[in-house]
């Protein structure tokens, strides 16, 4: 009986060794990835670090060369509740996904919607906007060529542009299999080729064809007003860091709970008060 006490006792006594390695293993390992963290390095460097591509309305450039728009206000804020600098970092759309990899910045806030193609190399948050795309048409090409419909742009006599690498591309692709497509970096130049009448139709959002329409009046038109791809659009991270995805998570719901975030969307999205600000 008392080698049998002995034998549990020391059974405990193991036990207990090891269920203090294992919590002393899993704290180090916790604060191992706490220490790697994204968030950490911000809060060292004092300065948040934002990829974007400009974009209307998300972000612009305004008369004297600031940015502005929906995205600029949304990175400022988040900066502000982190308690840093915001530092937004400019790059081309089809390139803004291996520089977030390169660790040229923190985080993509810039309109990027959700797909499960973009997913397999960066996390996204919660949806913060809910938009899509629509097709602008050339007026004089749709007068010469008789075009109407979405149905009447599915034709291999058609060209339409977009903008590489968007959203706005895949959805061309879907809705318009029989026609060119050409791509630019600027969305904007899609724009202007239509509006010339270089091609039939490009692809926009509505508050952007909705600007570029009353700036080109008797140019270009709303094809039809039916979303081709409603898209959901999040923050992009880098892959492996749950503490930075958690904190911007909560952010969202937070400033969308306490309606901030619906406000300056309904302000740059369904509004023209910023038109003024831009250059001709």
């Amino acid at each position: 009986m008392k080698l049998l006490k002995m034998l549990v006792g020391a059974l405990i006594t193991v036990g207990m060794m090891v269920g203090a390695t294992n919590v002393a293993l899993a704290d180090s390992a916790r604060q191992s990835l706490s220490s790697d963290s994204a968030l950490e390095e911000i809060k060292k460097r004092g300065t948040l670090r934002i990829g974007l591509s400009t974009f209307v309305p998300w972000a612009m450039r305004d008369k004297k060369g600031d940015l502005i728009g929906f995205e600029i206000d949304v990175g400022k804020r988040v900066a502000a509740d982190m308690g840093v600098e915001i530092e937004h970092i400019p790059t081309a759309w089809d390139g803004i996904i291996p520089a977030l990899l390169a660790g040229k910045f923190d985080a993509i806030i810039s309109g990027m919607s959700i797909t499960m193609k973009r997913n397999l190399t960066v996390n996204f948050t919660h949806p913060y906007a809910n938009t899509g795309y629509i097709l602008v048409g050339s007026t004089a090409m749709a007068q010469k060529k008789d075009l109407k419909t979405l149905e009447d742009y599915n034709s291999s006599d058609i060209t339409i542009a977009t903008r590489r690498a968007s959203t706005g591309a895949i959805a061309a692709q879907k809705n318009f299999p029989k026609a060119k497509l050409i791509y630019f970096d600027d969305g904007t130049m899609g724009i202007q080729e239509t509006a010339n009448g270089k091609v039939d139709a490009t692809t926009s959002t509505p508050p952007k064809a909705a600007y570029d329409i009353e700036k080109r009046p008797g140019k270009l038109f709303v094809v039809d007003k039916t979303l081709m791809s409603p898209t959901r659009e999040a923050f992009a991270v880098r892959k492996g860091d749950p503490d930075i995805l958690n904190w911007f998570n909560n952010w969202i719901d937070n400033v969308k709970a306490s309606g901030w975030l619906q406000e300056r969307h309904a302000y740059w999205f369904t509004t023209r008060e910023w038109a003024d600000q831009l250059p001709d």
